[in-house]
């Protein structure tokens, strides 16, 4: 998905810029980057793929000092990307997904332009967005130009002499919030960044924004607005719980995802527990309104290990999957277990490592819930699934329904009994004694925002 940070201060810049940054660091596991301005731009990027963002950059820190940087973690792109044309010389990083990439490169290739920064051998999306600001006579009508040209959803931060750019992506799919201490101001994806380096949230950008930050301040530039609903899996398990989106707290929205899984249930168990730590406040809900306790069965040994979710491939996923997770056989042994998840993507690491380390040490039944309903449909936004066939309900559906008189929208309505038909089987795949999803009433209960202002596209399949 990607996390950005941007700081301009009065004072020398690194510190919060250094910090700042590695409070992304849950949102991307490839890349890492670093751009100041000072007298020219200084850049340095990393791969953090098998190394924890602080490791790589602490030694990089003498020589980028300034008073206005950029700063990314990346789920792909090599980034921040440096391009000088006909106004200056600017540095880009982005979040998000560029769905057209391969599209707008080849116009602009084919209007003489080339590309030179590569990620895995392949062009790079952020640099095809550089390309299209350059085109324009000045930043911000370049932003325009690119927004207008991109298909899926990128959010951006643009560092220029004397100015840092932020634009949150026009279909307002990620964020973008602006804090104040004494002397900087900073915008952020994650809101986590803010409290132990002194910013207070000032202003969450809205779709289609463009921001001014200078050292006086910030100022809003234009605002291109196209058809903004926020990404609703930012609340149940992409964002840090110690974040918030539109003013609502990640923490809180998981646990009342957990009080509605036990409201709507009457099992008899023994202890609650959540898959570490991504069904861990989801968890902590359902303990708290079913009264049964919370404890730990299974513990995470570091956050080195990072998410499962996030690496590219499935071999690398489930290796992480498997070392992270510890059982304790003491607590495990003869409990009748309810265990919560943020969501079942592929199914195979809940199966796989979660599950089976239960069963393997005595637990005596096994109760899962799941904070969202089913996932239907790849995301078209964000670096998230990117095929149906890798979802365990695609995958289900395909095994118990002719695909030729396939109707999905029966088996997203959980009312019905082909949705009913397709829970089972998913049970019986992961080898569990009941499964249970939220409904998406329920989900978007839990938010608590409007249902039109949440995308919820990979449930249901209206953008």
């Amino acid at each position: 998905m990607s996390g950005l940070f941007g700081v301009i201060s009065s004072k020398d810049c690194r510190q919060s810029l250094f910090y700042g940054t590695d409070y992304q660091s849950h949102l991307g596991t490839k890349k890492a980057g670093l751009a100041v301005y000072n007298n020219q731009i200084v850049r340095c990027i990393h791969d953090i793929s098998t190394s924890q963002f602080k490791s790589k950059f602490i030694e990089e820190l003498p020589k980028l000092k300034g008073k206005k940087g950029i700063g990314v973690i990346s789920d792909f792109d090599s980034q921040p990307i440096i391009i000088t044309c006909i106004f200056g010389r600017f540095a880009i990083a982005t979040a998000g997904l560029l769905r057209n990439k391969n599209e707008l490169a080849h116009e602009i290739m084919n209007q003489g332009g080339s590309f030179s920064e590569m990620s895995s051998g392949k062009i790079n999306a952020t640099e095809v967005i550089g390309k299209l600001i350059a085109r324009k006579n000045n930043i911000i009508n370049g932003i325009e130009y690119a927004f207008s040209k991109i298909l899926g959803s990128i959010s951006m931060l643009v560092l220029a002499k004397d100015s840092i750019y932020a634009a949150r992506d026009i279909t307002g799919k990620t964020t973008l919030v602006i804090g104040q201490n004494e002397c900087s101001t900073a915008i952020t994806s994650e809101t986590c960044a803010f409290p132990n380096l002194g910013f207070k949230p000032i202003l969450e950008l809205k779709p289609g924004d463009i921001i001014q930050l200078t050292k006086e301040g910030f100022k809003k530039e234009k605002n291109i607005f196209k058809n903004g609903k926020i990404c609703a899996f930012l609340w149940i398990y992409t964002g840090y719980p110690a974040s918030s989106y539109e003013g609502i707290s990640v923490e809180q929205v998981r646990e009342n995802c957990g009080i509605n899984l036990a409201k709507n249930d009457n099992i008899q168990a023994d202890l609650v527990t959540g898959v570490p730590d991504s069904g861990t406040a989801h968890a902590l809900g359902y303990a708290i309104y079913s009264k049964i306790p919370y404890r730990r069965p299974l513990v995470k040994y570091t956050d080195g290990y990072g998410r499962s979710y996030t690496p590219p491939s499935q071999e690398i996923r489930n290796k992480v999957a498997k070392l992270k997770l510890i059982p304790i056989k003491s607590v495990i042994e003869g409990k009748r277990i309810v265990l919560c998840d943020d969501s079942i993507v592929r199914g195979t690491q809940l199966k796989n490592q979660a599950i089976e380390k239960l069963w393997k040490n005595g637990a005596k039944e096994i109760h899962v819930r799941v904070a969202c309903p089913p996932l239907m449909f790849p995301c078209p936004y964000l670096l998230a699934t990117r095929t149906k066939k890798e979802l365990v309900a695609r995958r289900i559906i395909k095994r118990i329904a002719s695909p030729d008189k396939v109707n999905i929208n029966l088996f997203i309505d959980d009312k019905t009994i082909y949705y009913k038909k397709m829970v089972e089987a998913i049970k019986n795949e992961l080898g569990v004694t009941s499964l249970k999803y939220q409904t998406i009433d329920d989900m978007v209960n839990a938010i608590g925002l409007p249902k039109e202002k949440l995308c919820l596209y990979c449930w249901t399949g209206e953008e």
